[in-house]
């Protein structure tokens, strides 16, 4: 660890101290075709995401399940877009448009950018992994924070750059495990090619405001990318977030992301979104698979983009909730996190993994994090007020 808090892996399993190559980074054996992969590849552990509802239905034999484990929108689309995604059902048969055309306008004109500045994705995933392709190698490295979401360790390390890890905020500063912005400013090398910043963050819901932002943005060098990944943008918007795009013209380095999995409750479409400079926007056209956007998700985007204020009312009940749920953990004892998204991370100390598996039993999902080096804490998800009275009264009930 050097003085200014960043840490320097290589390939290995992400996020959180790097404890070197996994099982199948050895030498190749023929009689085991796995070991065929690229170092990088083989070194890697694979996402985990949440429980699906379905897995417990059968562990528990009752359909009475409460999942507050991925961050979905509980008051999902609106009826205008799941009338829009019906109505494509009856050109299924044909491929999607490639190009994304309509929805490609749809975001233009709701966005206030060109459509030149615009990439589509299989889910703001897709761009992550298409970011990394497309601009990392073994001769170059990405600055990312500690606790950050954990696919950017896992698209820096699949391409065989160094991962540098920053150091979080400490858990008494103001804004308890958020990102250090000038520590990982102070992390950037010469060949830093991006830079990772989750605004607001996943998991901790952690976030930083527009003037730290713009010192950042305007002190990093034009041969890094900073990639602003905004997927709870909407909901960091009702809690005073900056508005990032107008900083996209200014540098021709800033790359941000954004999704339809969350605030318009389209996570199961898979439709993510980058604005960038025009030139960035035609290299991820040379990498993006064919049709990486489905014509039902492609339907229910433009859609979503035309029903604004079913969005909006989302977005305030799910913040008023956020804000309920926080006191009840308050009342409970428990240290939850400043958040602008929405979940909330809870720290319920050693007990974590008990408390995880008791809420199973209940019939709800919650978020452990141990993967993410926080063994402490829980992240649940806002649901509706029902789902908030059933948790804070499951956790009420177990032992302390």
């Amino acid at each position: 660890m050097s003085p200014d808090g960043a840490h320097a892996a290589g390939p290995g399993p992400g996020p959180g101290p790097d404890p070197g190559p996994g099982p199948g980074a050895g030498p190749v054996d023929p009689l085991h075709p796995g070991t065929l992969a690229v170092s990088a590849v083989r070194a890697l552990t694979p996402y985990q995401p949440g429980k699906p509802i379905g897995e417990l239905e059968r562990e528990l034999g009752s359909g009475d399940i409460v999942k507050l484990a991925s961050n979905e929108n509980p008051h999902g689309p609106s009826p205008a877009v799941l009338q829009a995604m019906q109505r494509s059902l009856a050109q299924v048969w044909l491929y999607p448009d490639g190009g994304c055309h309509e929805l490609k306008q749809a975001l233009a004109r709701h966005l206030a950018v060109d459509p030149e500045c615009l990439s589509v994705g299989n889910g703001s995933n897709d761009l992550l992994m298409l970011l990394a392709e497309a601009f990392l190698s073994p001769e170059t490295s990405a600055v990312y924070s500690q606790y950050a979401f954990a696919i950017y360790p896992l698209v820096v390390r699949e391409t065989g750059a160094c991962a540098i890890e920053v150091a979080a905020q400490a858990h008494a500063a103001p804004m308890p495990l958020g990102h250090d912005l000038p520590a990982m400013l102070a992390a950037l090398r010469p060949d830093t090619r991006m830079l990772f910043i989750a605004n607001p963050n996943n998991p901790t819901g952690t976030w930083a405001l527009a003037p730290e932002l713009q010192r950042l943005i305007e002190a990093v060098p034009p041969t890094t990318l900073v990639v602003l990944d905004e997927a709870y943008y909407e909901y960091g918007r009702e809690c005073g977030l900056p508005e990032s795009l107008p900083w996209v013209t200014a540098h021709p380095n800033l790359i941000v992301l954004r999704t339809f999995s969350k605030a318009y409750g389209l996570a199961g479409a898979r439709v993510g979104y980058a604005v960038s400079h025009p030139e960035i926007a035609a290299v991820l056209d040379r990498l993006r698979p064919a049709f990486n956007v489905n014509s039902l998700a492609q339907a229910g985007a433009v859609a979503a983009l035309a029903d604004q204020a079913h969005m909006r009312r989302a977005v305030r009940a799910t913040v008023a909730e956020l804000a309920r749920l926080r006191a009840g953990l308050s009342r409970l004892g428990l240290w939850s996190a400043p958040s602008a998204a929405n979940f909330v991370l809870v720290r319920v100390g050693a007990r974590a993994a008990q408390l995880f598996r008791a809420l199973l039993e209940r019939g709800i999902i919650v978020r452990p994090l141990t993967s993410y080096a926080l063994p402490d804490y829980l992240r649940i998800s806002v649901g509706l007020p029902e789902h908030t009275d059933r948790v804070l009264a499951a956790l009420a009930a177990l032992p302390a």
